[in-house]
């Protein structure tokens, strides 16, 4: 599948995990993204459902299992080269939920696994919408009651 300049859309899929009043954030290691920090997940194959996409992800990525406990949102991520041609094109679908398996390690496409507590979150160098989503899957989890 290619990436860059691609011809359609990439379906994505991320998950915001809750551990001990704190969420988990990786840190990229290649592009689009490399250096900034993000939710764990990644590309949708073909053949496997959201869900089944999100839990090989995870496991590859940072080594853990997770219970989901719903959908927080689906967002657009268009990033554009200096000549306004559409580099990158993904349609995202992100979870919250929280790991039920193992302890979070960097491997694949991540350099970098982080726990940033929820206290710490505003000055944390993180996208806007990526600390509204947090906040956004917060709320659904205390809606549902779920403590994390």
């Amino acid at each position: 599948m290619k990436r860059e300049y691609p011809k359609h859309p990439i379906v994505g899929v991320g998950a915001v995990i809750f551990i001990k009043g704190a969420v988990l954030l990786v840190r990229r290691n290649k592009a689009p993204g490399k250096g900034q920090w993000s939710f764990p997940g990644g590309a949708v194959e073909l053949g496997e459902t959201l869900l089944e996409a999100l839990e090989r992800e995870l496991w590859e990525e940072i080594s853990i299992k997770v219970e989901i406990g719903g959908l927080v949102g689906v967002f657009d991520k268009i990033i554009r080269d200096p000549k306004n041609r559409v580099q990158y094109h993904y349609a995202l679908v992100d979870y919250w939920g929280w790991t039920t398996k193992g302890h979070p390690k960097p491997a694949s496409d991540i350099s970098e696994v982080q726990l940033v507590s929820l206290e710490k979150l505003e000055p944390f160098d993180i996208d806007e919408d990526l600390k509204d989503t947090i906040w956004k899957a917060r709320r659904l989890m205390i809606d549902k009651e779920i403590i994390g």
